[in-house]
């Protein structure tokens, strides 16, 4: 209980430390169009929230992230097993995904959306730019089973499932955990990114687009801060249902 009370405590004065550096950014400028203050960008946020299609944007928009970033889960633990069991296929595809990791996200959006309708967009660039997080972490997480562990299977005949669940699962486990902690992250900010070129209907990207547009910057400011709010509460929840070593203790 204490521990969660320093935490409490802690991200209480870090929020306080960082808007007092903002009120401090914001008079200095004494520019709403550049540098909003908290309390513009607090009545922007109110109305967005209380406006009747807030709901169904943002569970729009986190229906997109979510599911781009369960499928490139499912494509990079695919991938990595097959880049593991064959040296012809870890040859033919390892390339391919590296190339992904490379390529500007900007690059694959632009491309995308000449390629399947704009609704989409966020979803396949969330997976996009998931699947090689997840890949490297497991494909890493497979080869640094115990050689060792793997013998006493074989020595005891284990079945291909009790190897599975027994010896590989325990080995990739914590590096798929940390893979994941990092491409929910990049999929809310890739999906995000790709909502504001794509401008689908019903979406966080593109109130952030026409609050730009508009010069809304308080507007703009208030579509960030709950951007930055999902994100928190995504690795909150991550932590919680897939918790580490440290946070199990």
């Amino acid at each position: 209980m204490s521990r969660q009370r320093n935490r409490f405590i802690v991200a209480a004065a870090v929020i306080a430390f960082w808007t007092g550096v903002w009120v401090i950014a914001s008079r200095a400028v004494d520019q709403e169009l550049l540098i909003p203050s908290p309390q513009a960008v607090a009545l922007h946020l109110y109305d967005i929230v209380r406006s009747g299609s807030f709901l169904r944007i943002v569970s729009t928009s986190l229906m997109r992230v979510l599911g781009g970033f369960l499928f490139g889960c499912l494509s990079g633990i695919v991938l990595a097993v097959l880049c593991s069991v064959s040296k012809v296929l870890n040859a033919l595809l390892y390339p391919f995904v590296r190339m992904i990791s490379a390529v500007p996200v900007t690059s694959f959006i632009i491309l995308v959306m000449l390629w399947i309708p704009y609704t989409y967009v966020p979803v396949f660039i969330a997976a996009l730019l998931v699947t090689p997080v997840v890949f490297g972490n497991v494909r890493t997480g497979i080869r640094e089973t115990d050689a060792s562990l793997l013998e006493v299977a074989g020595i005891y005949r284990f079945t291909k499932g009790k190897t599975l669940r027994w010896v590989y699962l325990p080995s990739v486990l914590p590096y798929f955990r940390a893979g994941a902690l990092t491409a929910l992250g990049l999929a809310w900010k890739a999906g995000i990114a790709a909502e504001v070129l794509a401008l689908p209907k019903n979406a966080i990207g593109s109130g952030m687009y026409y609050s730009r547009l508009y010069l809304e910057t308080a507007d703009l400011f208030a579509w960030t801060v709950i951007v930055v709010a999902f994100s928190f509460l995504f690795e909150h929840l991550m932590h919680r249902f897939m918790p580490g070593k440290e946070e199990q203790s």
